[in-house]
């Protein structure tokens, strides 16, 4: 009898002991992956940025493997490491939702379901009268948006002073944000948790008109050049969302959710980048898992698809548009799964070429660069996720240059006022993320490397190594007392083109350098996580952003 107690009590301890040495899970794995992983691994787990994590794609891999990734991240690729978000119990969780992952039910978009998200929070007309200029600045373009991505906020920041002129709750990780061109008193912004928000740049903070809940998972945003339309991609239910963009009154959804894809399957497809453009009165959206982009001509009654352009590449993303003659013209459409910018004509309404940036590239532009060069004419550019690389093409859709850079990036800018782009590495890991690549725009190549360490701050000449420029960096730690490498990225223009100014996504501050050298001026400091910066003045001359 007692034997028989030890023994149970022997195998009671040793289910408790593997329990305990395990650690217990008290995550909620969906929401979690909802949160954090489905903007990269699509809400069917489809994969798009990130890998295919469906079932029959892990049932062979190790568990143990697949929970290390999670934690650890994998180096020189989008995929950050979540140890500072989830513990192992945590992450082997994730792996098992994942490996027995049963599929969800799709969700349709209808236009009821998106009414119902919408609130008028003030009166705009009232607002018109009252404040005819702007009380809180000279000009609102002289404006610029900040994204903070964990505080789920946008930041108005004066453009020519770098001071916070005020803070709103925008939803979870603010994403996009836009102008309205014809009355730039008017910018939106899009959260990745759907939420579509208008302001009123001339108010005292810049206050909220209305805002509405387009879906569950967005992306992005776009404002028609005649002011009068506004509209929003979805990931969740797929599909586009046409507003009134004085009201954010919802007038017509575009549901994606059966599409043909490349492959000749219907199925579901989300939508990643939106574009406004000036060549005619047209919005387009990209389906991100069809390979399809779409033109609505809001000019005609019930705002019709008078344009279907397919098989442009798999996983289509963000990009931008052409600059000088014709502008807006085209459209250079990223595709990450078949690493190619695929040429969208506004006036044949067709697909006239794909420029290949490379195996494995993943094209990310952001919001791309197209400049004027003395020997090839006009030029356009985008970053490599996955490489570390610029490749820049000319306007009969050639590659001329590959610029190196330190590792893959998402963001190369630039504007007139400026001699060079400005390409991050912020996927290139702590040894290359605190570096920008200041490339020359007639030269292509690489003039001048920013770098931010934890102390010191230098540009470089790249051949003599010689530094131009230094200044001190104010040290920052994170909550473990360990310092911290800025993470930095997404180089905007501002201050009428004096200055540039430079996320340090990890160290809550934005870094502001001159325009024409690179030179460091100073930082805008108490931010958390600031991700995007959009100038109000610079996006005005941008067709597409």
């Amino acid at each position: 009898m007692r034997l028989g107690k030890l023994v149970i009590s022997a195998a009671a301890l040793a289910v408790v002991s593997t329990g305990l040495f395990a650690g217990t899970s008290h995550m909620d794995v969906e929401k979690m992956f909802e949160k954090e992983c489905q903007g990269c691994h699509g809400p069917n787990h489809e994969g798009g940025v990130g890998a295919d994590l469906r079932p029959a794609k892990l049932e062979k891999k190790n568990a143990y493997t697949l929970a290390e990734v999670i934690l650890n991240g994998r180096p020189g690729t989008a995929m950050p490491p979540f140890a500072n978000k989830m513990t192992k119990a945590d992450a082997q969780k994730m792996v098992d939702y994942l490996q027995h992952f049963k599929g969800k039910k799709i969700e349709v978009l209808t236009l009821d379901a998106v009414k119902r998200g919408w609130k008028k929070l003030n009166d705009r007309m009232k607002f018109l009268k009252k404040y005819p200029n702007p009380i809180d600045v000279k000009k609102n373009t002289d404006i610029c948006f900040v994204t903070e991505r964990d505080a789920a906020r946008v930041v108005f920041v004066d453009g020519t002073t770098g001071k916070i002129l005020s803070r709103h709750p925008a939803g979870f990780a603010v994403h996009v944000t836009v102008t309205n061109k014809r009355q730039p008193r008017y910018a939106y912004s899009i959260s990745r948790s759907g939420l579509v928000t208008m302001f009123d740049l001339n108010t005292p903070g810049q206050q909220k008109i209305a805002e509405c809940q387009v879906g569950s998972d967005s992306r992005g945003l776009a404002v028609s050049p005649d002011g009068k339309y506004l509209m929003a991609g979805n990931y969740v239910p797929g599909g586009a969302v046409l507003m009134d963009a004085m009201t954010l009154e919802p007038l017509k959804v575009y549901p994606t959710s059966s599409v043909i894809n490349m492959d000749g399957d219907i199925g579901s497809s989300r939508v990643a980048g939106v574009y406004d453009t000036p060549y005619g009165p047209y919005i387009a959206f990209a389906l991100k898992d069809a390979g399809h982009v779409y033109i609505i001509d809001y000019s005609k009654p019930n705002y019709p698809i008078v344009g279907d352009i397919p098989n442009i590449g798999k996983i289509l993303h963000d990009g931008f548009e052409n600059e000088g003659k014709e502008i807006g013209r085209y459209l250079m459409q990223a595709s990450q799964g078949s690493d190619v910018m695929g040429v969208v004509d506004f006036k044949t309404k067709s697909l006239v070429a794909k420029v290949y940036t490379g195996p494995g590239s993943k094209p990310h532009p952001g919001q791309g660069s197209s400049w004027y060069n003395d020997r090839y004419g006009q030029l356009y550019a985008t970053n490599s996720m996955n490489v570390g690389d610029v490749v820049i093409w000319d306007s009969d859709w050639n590659v001329v240059a590959h610029i190196r850079t330190a590792g893959g990036g998402l963001f190369v800018g630039t504007s007139e006022h400026t001699p060079f782009i400005w390409s991050d590495n912020v996927l290139g890991g702590p040894a290359n993320w605190n570096k920008i690549y200041l490339i020359n725009k007639q030269t292509l190549e690489t003039d001048r490397i920013l770098t931010v360490g934890t102390k010191r701050g230098t540009i470089i000449d790249p051949v003599t190594h010689k530094t131009l420029y230094s200044w001190k960096v104010p040290t920052v730690k994170d909550k473990k007392g360990k310092v911290i490498i800025p993470r930095i990225l997404h180089a905007e223009p501002a201050n009428h083109g004096k200055w540039t100014m430079v996320s340090e996504w990890n160290a809550g501050r934005i870094g502001i350098y001159e325009a024409k050298t690179g030179k460091f001026v100073k930082y805008i400091e108490g931010l958390t996580t600031p991700t995007f910066t959009y100038s109000i003045e610079h996006r005005q001359s941008i067709p597409g952003a």
